[in-house]
């Protein structure tokens, strides 16, 4: 498939994504890959993304073809994206490929490893906070980043080492490393990675209590700031995201999630 062919495109959607030949499957997804940088919505979210999803959650790849779609990601996340619509949505299909190997394991190791640290320093290096724009539609990157590390949470595979590494990830994002205030569900999409994570149990509220520590230690480096509009800034993205974890806790009661709640909540109380 081309960008530049929109009637492939309108033929695909219409199908509903259904290639009919099987063997035709794998290469129309590695071409479809590219088309996640398209800046026209209906080309990048409404075909490639959507078809790419819609053929993974249906189980139709092997392994082998869920390796290749990986390492295509990998290659693009790597590339120049100064559009700012290539690496948020690859990091999606990324994500439904983690899914796919939560749900049915084929991931080796040392390829499950490789990919926590791959999601943990996409998330991590996101400079780009653009959410939605009516024209071009969604970049998101925060939140593309944050869906990845939740399905890579989920996986009962990973070790307690593999979730710091996603939970430091989303540490480095719930402050923004500019004065941007979230305005677009970036809290609740960086939260469901963390309650996930407080569901395997493998944390307790010391824990807990240190991993915000390093969080708010950004706030206090400046000391309170009244009149300082960054510093504003910083404290209300982690206002809103403490009282994000703690409501979603409230919502879905568990055990499991108490450490971090008691944790959350101190730090609320003392939040200056």
């Amino acid at each position: 498939l081309s960008i530049a062919d929109p009637a492939a495109f309108d033929k695909l959607r219409r199908q509903d994504f259904d290639v009919g030949d099987a063997t035709r499957l794998r290469p129309l997804a590695l071409a479809l890959m590219p088309c996640l940088s398209s800046p026209d919505p209906a080309v990048r979210d409404d075909t490639a993304l959507a078809a790419l999803t819609a053929w993974m959650r249906g189980g139709q790849f092997d392994a082998a073809s869920l390796r290749a779609l990986r390492e295509r990601g990998y290659t693009q996340l790597d590339a120049d994206d100064a559009d700012g619509f290539t690496a948020p949505f690859t990091a999606l299909v990324l994500a439904e490929i983690a899914r796919s190997d939560r749900r049915t394991p084929w991931m080796e190791e040392a390829e499950r490893a490789a990919m926590v640290e791959r999601a943990s320093r996409y998330l991590t290096q996101v400079r780009d906070y653009r959410g939605y724009d009516p024209r071009e539609g969604w970049r998101h990157g925060v939140a593309h980043g944050a869906d990845w590390l939740m399905q890579l949470a989920l996986n009962p595979a990973l070790t307690r080492q593999q979730l710091d590494r996603l939970l430091a990830a989303i540490a480095s994002q719930a402050i923004p490393a500019t004065a941007h205030a979230y305005v677009e569900g970036e809290y609740e999409r960086l939260a469901r990675p963390v309650l996930f994570a407080a569901r395997r149990g493998l944390h307790d509220e010391n824990d807990w209590q240190q991993w915000l520590s390093n969080i708010t230690t950004r706030l206090d480096e400046t000391g309170p700031a009244w009149r300082n509009r960054d510093w504003i800034a910083r404290r209300h993205d982690l206002l809103v995201f403490l009282s994000v974890l703690n409501a979603q806790i409230d919502l879905n009661p568990d055990p499991a999630l108490l450490p971090l709640q008691r944790a959350v909540q101190a730090r609320l109380r003392n939040l200056p």
